[in-house]
């Protein structure tokens, strides 16, 4: 028998081997799902976000080289910083020393005021309004004209994984220009940089090659991180008896 308990308190039980959770709404579940699914594909490709960003602020001619590596940027972090320092979420570019994310917020806040806490903010918005866009349309798109009737049902989180790697690089590579404009402007030393003064100085320093530099860690990332997102969430939302 079923106890009867208010919307805050979660039962589950195993029926036929799928876990049936009680009460919640299915609404709250998928937010579970997603933020669940969210958190950790973004734990395991932080590594890439870190190369990708102080890819993107390396200045030119770095020790005699205009261009340094992925794998070369990666074997360095680790032996300077320890296999931890890939998951460093403070500057990369080493002028800020945060030890903390209060810290760096009372530190942004008591030099910039609260307009520092949204610098980057139209070039965040170029880049992810398009992003989300992008790879849902193609993501549905494939799923549609994927063979699911053709493979094993236990197979289906790998054909997920597979619309999401093709889904995400497209999304990457189109919206790769705003995030290296975002990075500018977060990182630069001149308050308020404008996203037109910032394009201006990278077209200028680094070419048209410049608005995408770091491209590969980020579409590994990017797509990476939402395939594994989109898979756990659609296995959640099937374990708890939703369909996604």
């Amino acid at each position: 028998m079923i106890q009867k308990s208010t919307p805050a308190v979660l039962q589950a039980r195993d029926v036929g081997g799928k876990v049936e959770f009680l009460v919640m709404h299915p609404v709250l579940k998928a937010f579970v799902c997603g933020s669940i699914s969210g958190t950790c594909s973004t734990l395991l490709f932080q590594p890439l976000d870190l190369l990708k960003t102080r890819l993107q602020t390396l200045q030119p001619c770095v020790n005699g080289s205009g261009h340094v590596g992925m794998v070369t940027l990666l074997f360095k972090v680790v032996r300077t910083e320890s296999i931890l320092g890939l998951w460093k979420g403070v500057s990369p570019s080493g002028r800020y020393g945060y030890e903390s994310i209060h810290g760096a917020l009372r530190n942004i806040y008591r030099s910039e005021g609260i307009q520092g806490l949204f610098s980057g903010l139209t070039a965040t918005l170029l880049r992810d309004a398009p992003f989300s866009g992008i790879y849902l349309m193609f993501y549905t798109q494939t799923k549609k004209i994927a063979p699911y009737d053709q493979v094993d049902p236990a197979l289906a989180p790998l054909v997920n994984f597979g619309c999401g790697i093709f889904a995400g690089i497209l999304a990457s590579l189109a919206t790769q220009p705003a995030d290296v404009i975002k990075t500018h402007v977060q990182l630069s030393s001149e308050k308020y940089l404008q996203t037109r003064q910032a394009v201006a100085l990278i077209f200028r320093d680094y070419g048209l090659a410049g608005f995408f530099r770091g491209a590969v860690p980020r579409a590994l990332r990017r797509t990476l991180m939402a395939a594994v997102a989109w898979t756990v969430y659609e296995q959640m939302m099937y374990k708890m008896g939703l369909k996604s």
